[in-house]
């Protein structure tokens, strides 16, 4: 029987680890994700925001970044619209993941 009792404790300390590996990936994939998750919660403030910042709104490419860099500085998020910078359509889908910081 101490063959057998040898044999289950390789497993159980292999079971162990992997458990505890599988834990700290757990940890790491719930810390990226926060980090996303607060990333994305974050206001991007269109006069300062790189036109590589810009890109990651959804619904802001290439033009229109550099069309909001163009018609810095802006005294409200607003003004996107009033200027002709954006469409009424594309500001709607982005007027709450932007900010016009002074």
């Amino acid at each position: 029987m101490t063959g057998a009792v040898c044999a289950q404790a390789p497993a159980k300390a292999v079971d162990k680890a992997a458990k505890a590996a599988g834990k700290a990936a757990d940890k790491t994939a719930t810390k990226a994700a926060d980090k996303a998750a607060d990333k994305a919660g974050a206001l991007i403030d269109i006069n300062r925001a790189t036109p590589a910042e810009l890109k990651s709104i959804p619904g802001i490419g290439d033009a229109y970044s550099a069309a909001i860099v163009k018609g810095r500085p802006y005294a409200n998020k607003t003004q996107l619209k009033s200027k002709g910078v954006v469409p009424d359509g594309v500001y709607e889908k982005i007027k709450d993941k932007i900010i016009a910081k002074q």
